[in-house]
């Protein structure tokens, strides 16, 4: 409804202007009437179409603008021509804007040549001066037109930015999710399996234990995936965020692995906003699924969160061998850092001095705003 008003509303604006002119000749009972009120029609309602053919439309109306001059009619109606002139430039790349310019140009030199205007400023009614007239509207809507093409690419290219960056981090909210809970499922899946024979309860216990893990991520991954097709979560299954305060889950999860987590966390400081506390999260979760899948007899891991003024500080250290290879690459590491960045922060990760792995990251949080 929007496209068909936007389409006739110029036509129906037009038309009212050239009402004084066609009436003004039916008066005097001019015999070329029927001339003025033909150019008339046939320059104004193709305005409807403009938007869907811009070219087609500006290259019919030029076409009736030459016939007009050959024909020597003068209609008010050909202030459309600036209309269709504006269409292409801002629809058009800049090339067929001023092309499209130039031929309107063309159009007022041969209007001043025939019509010059008896009024002008100077008052000898110079062809010249009634092109200068002329050109002045022609550059001005080329100009504008120009310019809101290129706000509107601008815009395009800002939200189509802004989509990469969302799927970017659901990405990486993906790979979160899925590898620490695949991590935990095979722990725990070779865990019971060694287990079954001599305490099948405790292997019960873990393939329980996988199944709800599994639950979870399919879970998460399919409220990802609705976020992703654009589906609207049920009320009932909209969860936060993870946060500080999900990490004791977090931890558990880990433990029913067998591996000992040793945790030192310190409570949340007011005003930390919940981006940076699933940044932390995060950071945490992958640093932990890495253990799982990289660290060869690990049996113990401790994991510090320290927030200070202005900062936060995650350590998270492992007891294990570093599996040959293990670098401080990877998607994972990736991930962290990437995250780290959006407030300022590093991730560092390697082997450390006194034995195992460590993961290091410091992340400046946002200054509360005054109250």
């Amino acid at each position: 409804m929007r496209q068909v008003a936007a389409g006739v509303a110029p036509a129906v604006v037009v038309a009212a202007v050239t009402v004084p002119q066609l009436s003004y000749h039916a008066t005097h009972a001019d015999p070329r009437l029927g001339a003025y009120v033909l150019f008339s029609v046939l320059l104004v309602v193709p305005l409807v179409w403009r938007r869907r053919f811009p070219l087609g439309t500006f290259a019919f109306a030029a076409t009736v603008a030459l016939a007009q001059w050959v024909a020597d009619v003068r209609v008010a109606a050909d202030l459309v021509l600036l209309i269709y002139l504006y269409t292409v430039a801002s629809r058009c790349r800049a090339r067929v804007a001023i092309a499209a310019a130039g031929v309107v140009g063309v159009g007022a030199l041969l209007a001043a040549v025939r019509w010059p205007e008896t009024g002008s400023w100077a008052g000898t009614g110079s062809w010249t001066e009634t092109f200068l007239l002329l050109s002045g509207p022609v550059v001005t809507v080329l100009l504008l037109g120009v310019n809101a093409r290129q706000r509107r690419d601008a815009l395009r290219a800002a939200v189509e930015q802004a989509a990469v960056a969302e799927r970017t981090r659901i990405a990486a909210e993906m790979h979160d999710v899925i590898a620490h809970s695949l991590a935990v499922m095979v722990t725990l899946s070779e865990g019971a399996a060694r287990k079954q024979a001599k305490d099948p309860q405790r292997a019960g216990d873990a393939m329980r234990q996988v199944a709800e893990t599994g639950r979870q991520a399919l879970t998460e991954t399919r409220r990802l995936l609705g976020i992703v097709h654009g589906e609207r979560e049920e009320e009932g299954n909209r969860r936060p965020q993870p946060g500080l305060a999900q990490l004791g889950d977090l931890f558990e999860r880990v433990r029913s692995t067998g591996l000992t987590v040793e945790s030192a966390v310190t409570a949340v400081p007011s005003g930390m906003p919940p981006g940076a506390e699933l940044t932390v999260y995060r950071i945490v979760q992958e640093a932990l699924t890495n253990t799982l899948k990289h660290a060869t007899a690990a049996r113990r891991v401790s994991v510090a969160v320290t927030p200070g003024p202005g900062s936060v500080t995650v350590d998270v250290h492992d007891d294990g061998t570093p599996a040959p290879g293990r670098t401080d690459a990877g998607h994972g590491l990736a991930g962290m850092r990437e995250r780290a960045a959006v407030y300022a922060g590093t991730v560092t990760a390697g082997p450390d001095p006194r034995g195992g792995w460590r993961v290091h990251a410091d992340l400046a949080l946002p200054a509360e705003a005054p109250g």
